[in-house]
């Protein structure tokens, strides 16, 4: 596998934050105030990119109201319209990209988009994007990925509905054609997900069978299934976003407002910070603590030749005494001096008689276990 790749000098891995993609989408509402509106909001919650979705309602499908062409799902969030008006209320003008990019990138974020056909790689190639997505529902449109690859720029796939088969298809046909550097998103489509159709525990089978850095595209409500998702190898997380879901927009329902993207970004990173690496034992930081550990102490005031036993000597906090272990064989052994109520036990306590099995002989009172 890929251990890093780079997008406009933007290095995402296992060994990098997790890299987030807010998806502006069609909740623009049609207004390029709003679209400006929501990459400046996008910035602010710390999204390190910006992606924008580049078709006509033409090059999307045929405007036709009936048939296949007409969505009359109960289910669907876009229930009775036509899939031309639907294409044409949520499409980006064209011309709006450059003043978008440019404002993403004043913002320091990396403004890139999703082409759906060969007409609109070309515009983008035009506008020097860093990288391109391919939509889940072309996931199996070759032609299309060997037009992204041949750019030789990093590619980001959404995996939704494709089999092992489709997308092992998908990926030789994209590394074929000169892709380098490749992402996968793990992607539920339906919109919104549920948490239960998501299945997470795809990502680092995915990872392992492609050997390519592997993200989540992210439909559900929340940000409970992107945190999780870093837990299991994503290394690119990919949510839409608006200004207020309560405003409308053909994609609002699901999308995150800019509150939620930014607690995103924070507790995926918080995720990724927590994975570390497999450690057993004491930390730098834990050092401190051992204190609050249990260990052995005389509870009692002994004189010397006095015995050990249940009653003087007791397990508690602090730690400074010797590990609980060794409770047992002290008992019945001997003090060889006056040791008061509340000391540590330690070896040298003991009568020089006692007999202290050899293992034993050499562990000092700093032996904590």
């Amino acid at each position: 596998m890929t251990d890093t790749i780079s997008i406009a000098g933007h290095s995402i891995g296992r060994s990098h934050r997790p890299f987030i993609i807010a998806e502006m989408s069609g909740n623009h509402n049609q207004s390029l105030d709003r679209a400006l509106a929501i990459v400046d909001a996008a910035a602010r919650s710390g999204a390190h990119a910006l992606k924008l979705q580049t078709y006509t309602a033409d090059t999307m499908t045929l405007d036709l109201d009936e048939g296949e062409f007409f969505i009359d799902d109960p289910n669907s969030l876009w229930r009775g319209t036509s899939l031309h008006k639907l294409y044409h209320e949520a499409y980006t003008p064209w011309e709006w990209h450059a003043p978008i990019f440019e404002r993403a990138l004043a913002l320091g974020m990396i403004p890139f988009s999703t082409p759906f056909d060969a007409t609109a790689v070309d515009f983008l190639e035009g506008l020097g994007v860093s990288c391109y997505k391919i939509a889940s529902f072309e996931n199996t449109d070759l032609p299309l990925i060997r037009k992204v690859a041949a750019t030789g720029k990093p590619m980001i796939i959404s995996t939704g509905m494709a089999t092992v088969a489709e997308l092992d298809e998908t990926v030789r046909t994209a590394r074929g054609a000169g892709c380098k550097q490749l992402v996968l998103l793990k992607c539920t489509s339906s919109y919104p997900a549920t948490p239960a159709d998501t299945n997470l525990l795809t990502i680092p089978h995915m990872a392992a069978l492609f050997g390519c850095q592997v993200g989540l595209s992210d439909h559900t409500f929340g940000i409970g299934a992107s945190v999780a998702s870093v837990a299991l190898g994503a290394t690119v997380i990919e949510k839409h976003f608006t200004l207020a879901r309560a405003e409308g927009g053909v994609d609002s329902a699901f999308s995150m407002e800019p509150g939620e993207m930014e607690a995103l970004v924070v507790e995926t990173e918080r995720a990724w910070l927590a994975l570390g690496q497999v450690y057993y034992g004491l930390t730098e930081k834990e050092r401190k603590s051992l204190v609050f550990r249990r260990s052995l102490y005389v509870v009692e005031d002994l004189a010397p030749g006095d015995v050990l036993n249940k009653d003087n000597m007791r397990i508690i906090r602090p730690g400074l005494g010797l590990p609980p272990k060794y409770f047992e064989t002290l008992i019945g052994n001997r003090v060889g001096r006056a040791v008061r109520r509340g000391t540590p036990m330690s070896w040298d306590l003991l009568t020089s008689s006692d007999v202290v099995a050899p293992a034993l002989q050499g562990t000092s009172r700093s032996a904590r276990g």
